[in-house]
């Protein structure tokens, strides 16, 4: 099982949604960062569910840092960010291995890992994983200083009036079903030259960690697929100066896979939660035929509303990656 993900800047995560504990193990992190418990608890929270439709499954995820030196400071060496997981409830998943939930992961997690693999909560393929994504996005953040990110939530059920958004997730939840969403990552103050033109592309670094996120299914930089239907005399993005400022936007910061220096401007699609209240026809194993099955447990009716900060984090991660590798 393959856990791990940078050049530079290495990540491996380790846990489950119903291990003792998750977290991020960070390698390649610069000597001289301070780091404190505090300093995650703004990303941290939100990504805590807090509002009507989300999970109602609440854990402190108060962080423990290992490998600091006696003032808290990076010494170049790997740190280990970690969360307890404490408020568990494993029977709710206990007849899923036999009777997977349709769109999730639990079938392939079983034929892929064995009988013994626990899909409690997920296991590895949980929501509850992206705790020590953000944790490693604050981490990122530090190593970009001048690097600002605007990212929000701009489409709930295919509706993009943010003022329905709240009664969308609400009506959803009732019916006990799910929407999905879209996310935009805007980010300014991005150097210039990071990425190479193919395999390592500013998009495809981004991307392979947006990917990584359950429940993504599509990413596009830019004007994306709107892009398809115009012109190359109505979608080129005109120079301005010698910094290379360009009068529109429509790469999304990004030629020939690498950054120019405008803003990185991304979307990423996050499917509807798979887990609904509502009784689903399935395969069930035991049963050797197709039947109904409720899943229980605890569950969003909309998890693209916390996963705006999970873009956020492991967009940060890939960038700072990008950035040591210049160094």
């Amino acid at each position: 099982m393959n856990n791990t993900f940078g050049d530079i800047l290495r990540l491996t995560i380790f846990g489950a949604s119903h291990a003792d504990e998750v977290g991020v193990i960070i390698e390649g992190v610069p000597k001289g960062i301070h780091l404190t418990p505090q300093m995650f608890a703004d990303d941290i929270n939100r990504r805590r569910p807090s509002l009507h439709g989300e999970t109602t499954r609440h854990e402190e995820d108060i962080p423990t840092i290992d490998g600091l030196n006696a003032e808290g400071i990076t010494t170049g060496e790997a740190i280990r960010i970690s969360f307890r997981n404490s408020n568990t409830r494993s029977t709710d998943y206990s007849h899923l291995k036999s009777h997977p939930r349709p769109s999730h992961a639990d079938l392939v997690q079983r034929r892929k890992y064995g009988e013994d693999y626990n899909l409690a909560g997920g296991g590895m393929a949980s929501g509850r994983m992206t705790v020590a994504l953000v944790a490693a996005g604050v981490v990122a953040k530090k190593i970009l200083p001048n690097v600002i990110f605007n990212t929000h939530l701009v489409e709930v059920g295919g509706c993009s009036n943010t003022t329905m958004f709240e009664t969308i997730i609400h009506e959803a939840a009732r019916h006990g079903d799910s929407v999905g969403g879209v996310i935009e990552c805007s980010i300014s103050g991005v150097e210039p030259l990071l990425g190479e033109p193919f395999f390592d592309s500013a998009e495809s670094v981004i991307a392979h960690l947006l990917f990584s996120i359950p429940a993504v299914k599509g990413v596009e930089f830019g004007d994306g697929f709107a892009g398809t239907r115009k012109h190359g005399s109505e979608r080129n993005d005109t120079i301005i100066d010698r910094e290379g400022r360009t009068h529109t936007n429509n790469e999304g910061g990004i030629n020939g896979g690498i950054t120019n220096g405008n803003d990185i401007v991304l979307r990423v699609a996050i499917k509807p939660t798979p887990s609904i209240a509502l009784g689903q026809r399935t395969y069930n194993f035991e049963d050797d035929k197709v039947t109904e099955l409720t899943i229980g447990g605890r569950h969003d009716a909309c998890i693209a509303r916390r996963a705006a900060v999970v873009i956020e984090a492991v967009t940060a991660v890939a960038l700072a990656d990008l950035h040591l590798r210049t160094r």
